[in-house]
């Protein structure tokens, strides 16, 4: 059993679908409809802003795919994972999220680029 609602495989699903018409079914059973999304490069605000933001990144990213590279840790409705999105085998990026969720559904994501360095 995932200890993560369903939905995040849901969302996961939209940024790895081939079909851009049905990236959209994705994202309405992954998302509420006001999602907010923040990472290093873009913030968005609605579900029609989130849908635009993976058809973009996807036609920069030709093939790319994305996948979650950890286990899911939560605690309040509050869930972080690492993933990665990899180019013909080669990662091309990692990082991690923060999602918040409400209703089974992704209310919120931040995302970070890279890992943290290490305190010296």
């Amino acid at each position: 059993m995932n200890n993560y609602p369903e939905s995040f495989d849901r969302m996961l699903a939209a940024w790895n679908e081939k079909d851009p018409d049905s990236i959209r079914a994705h994202l309405d059973a992954a998302l509420t409809e006001d999602v907010y999304f923040c990472d290093p490069s873009i913030t968005t605000n609605g579900i029609d802003e989130f849908e635009k933001m993976v058809h973009e990144v996807q036609s920069r990213l030709k093939g790319a795919v994305y996948s979650r590279i950890s286990k899911v840790d939560t605690h309040h409705n509050l869930y972080r994972y690492h993933w990665a999105i990899h180019t013909d085998g080669t990662m091309i990026v990692q990082g991690f999220d923060v999602v918040e969720e409400r209703d089974g559904k992704v209310a919120k994501v931040l995302g970070f680029f890279g890992d943290l360095p290490i305190a010296s």
